[in-house]
């Protein structure tokens, strides 16, 4: 089991280092239901941002929505009224193959044009199929065909590796 603390630490340390070098302004913090937003709650918090901290369901934005239909537990997304010109730090529990990313900006450019998105994960682990990647990252792992991440939480939160035959 990863220990939660310290690659919540590192990825703190991430954000804060990518928000000096690439100058953000007053940035708003989007988490991407479920795990993204237990995540974006503790950088939020740790960094003390101004600004309320958005929350994106992205289950109608996703590319293989006509697969796995409608879930009963969507939630509304509730963004900043104002994304154009604005900075972003969009954050995700993990980040595997970047079609949930892809489908988060869809959103986000929906609502706006912002000035520049951050893409902030827990976890980065192999298995890349969009040309994305995350600009912090609190940990990256490589794992067997047959695992996966869970993030649990909120709280306390948690990152586990488990089988898939486990999880079933």
């Amino acid at each position: 089991m990863l220990e939660i603390k310290t690659v919540l630490d590192r990825l703190e340390a991430e954000i804060r280092k990518v928000i000096l070098e690439r100058q953000l302004s007053n940035p708003v913090m989007i988490g991407i239901r479920t795990g993204g937003v237990w995540v974006a709650e503790q950088m939020h918090q740790r960094l003390q941002l101004a600004e309320p901290l958005g929350l994106l369901d992205i289950s109608f934005y996703r590319d293989d929505f006509s697969q796995v239909g409608v879930h009963p537990n969507v939630k509304p997304s509730a963004l900043p009224a104002q994304i154009e010109g604005r900075d972003v730090i969009l954050v995700d529990d993990v980040f595997y193959t970047g079609r949930t990313i892809r489908a988060a900006l869809n959103e986000i450019f929906d609502y706006g044009r912002p000035n520049q998105v951050v893409l902030a994960v827990l976890i980065e682990r192999d298995g890349r199929q969009i040309p994305l990647c995350p600009d912090c990252v609190g940990e990256r792992i490589s794992l067997s065909p047959g695992q996966r991440i869970k993030l649990t939480g909120p709280e306390p939160l948690g990152i586990h590796v488990q089988s898939i035959d486990a999880a079933a």
